[in-house]
């Protein structure tokens, strides 16, 4: 099978690019041809070698319509077809090759995508999307409160949703994004529910960290949907409730660390903000925490964080939002505090976990459990027979044509 992978940006960090390179490498792996589509002029320097090595067609370099003649020399069966910004890329694969889309965020079902209502207090939003979002937008805190942002924004997602009927097939990775998108008008049965995998290779311990103090970790991109000043508050609200310390290890970067770091000043909790790690260094200080917290604010899509650190048989405390219940399993690999997201909720539950070692060490177990049955394996095989779904489809679609 030959498969055009589509994406707005080639090599930016984040969760998306760690994605696309283990499939990538994945389906080469599976003796499939695949390529590269992407919007920027030159790639950013975070994707793995093997995925620099695959064929590359750059929107930025050669214009949408040249970028897809030269797509169609390569010759494609598919297009697979990720984030992307640019509306048009997309409306012109569709209207060549099938497309496979995979929905990794709220695209088309949200203004800024976030999903969350900021005010009177951080709570996920539940609205199907349309006209009335925009009267809300503003009081609600729904997003950045420049209009001439948000409006475009707004056209820019009315623009995404008209596109759902042009893809042949939709791929989330959570139970709740396939709520998420049916209710906003995908017919149910074209969106098919693939959860994700831990894109590291490292392996975990059941054994619990040699430490005295415990580590809470955090690991993400630093901005308020993250909910990082609320895990440093907890944290120093579990202390207090346990009368220990307990240190946050916040790995990362983004807009907010300035302000973080001065909260956990304030509040003199031990908390060491490493910036991005890579590779080994950063797995060695996952698997050195004695659990990982996920404190968004926002209804995370999946999140995949919470999963790599089941890996390393770290479990997990997360606010029971979006779908994060598609992997974190109550009681076994970890624990769910009940939304809307609180600084007190999340304290009590913290200082619980870490209050009952025994508990924690078979949540290690646990965690080690569930991530060996969430593998990019499986999910391979799942793509692969939505793949071949979709070229069934068009196969018969050109014989009663034909005939």
């Amino acid at each position: 099978m030959r498969i055009l992978i589509a994406n707005d940006g080639f090599g930016d960090a984040g969760g998306v690019q760690s994605y696309l390179d283990r499939v990538a490498g994945g389906l080469v792996a599976r003796r499939h041809d695949v390529a590269i589509l992407h919007r920027d002029a030159r790639p950013a320097p975070f994707a793995a070698d093997a995925t620099y090595a695959l064929p590359q067609f750059s929107v930025a370099s050669r214009g949408v319509a040249s970028a897809l003649e030269a797509v169609a020399a390569w010759r494609p069966d598919l297009c697979f077809s990720h984030n992307m910004d640019r509306l048009d890329v997309d409306r012109a694969l569709a209207a060549k090759w099938p497309v496979v889309k995979f929905m990794h965020g709220y695209l088309g079902t949200c203004i800024g995508g976030q999903k969350r209502h900021g005010f009177p207090s951080p709570a996920p939003c539940h609205r199907v999307f349309g006209a009335p979002c925009l009267a809300l937008y503003g009081p609600r805190h729904c997003g950045e409160l420049a209009i001439t942002k948000f409006i475009g924004q707004y056209r820019w997602a009315c623009e995404q949703r008209e596109l759902f009927p042009d893809y042949g097939a939709v791929v989330v990775a959570s139970d709740h994004m396939k709520r998420e998108f049916a209710r906003n008008g995908v017919a149910d049965e074209r969106i098919h529910v693939n959860p994700l995998f831990p894109t590291h290779d490292e392996h975990g311990d059941v054994a619990p960290p040699p430490t005295a103090v415990p580590t809470v970790v955090f690991m993400g991109r630093m901005t308020v949907l993250k909910g990082g000043d609320l895990l440093l508050r907890a944290v120093a609200d579990a202390s207090a409730r346990l009368a220990r310390p307990i240190r946050a290890l916040m790995i990362g970067d983004g807009p907010q660390r300035a302000r973080w770091q001065q909260l956990a000043e304030a509040l003199r909790v031990d908390a060491p903000f490493t910036g991005w790690l890579r590779g080994a260094e950063r797995w060695t200080a996952v698997s050195g925490a004695s659990l990982l917290a996920l404190p968004s604010t926002w209804p995370e899509p999946f999140g995949l964080v919470g999963l790599e650190a089941a890996a390393l048989g770290v479990p997990a405390l997360a606010f029971d939002v979006g779908g994060v219940r598609q992997w974190l399993r109550p009681g076994q690999n970890g624990c769910l505090v009940p939304a809307p997201p609180r600084v007190e909720t999340f304290a009590a539950a913290l200082a619980a976990m870490l209050d009952q070692p025994a508990r924690l060490r078979e949540m290690r177990c646990g965690a080690l459990a569930v991530s060996s049955e969430m593998t990019l394996d499986a999910h391979l095989q799942r793509l692969e027979q939505i793949f071949k779904s979709q070229l069934s489809s068009l196969n018969s679609q050109v014989e009663r044509i034909e005939t």
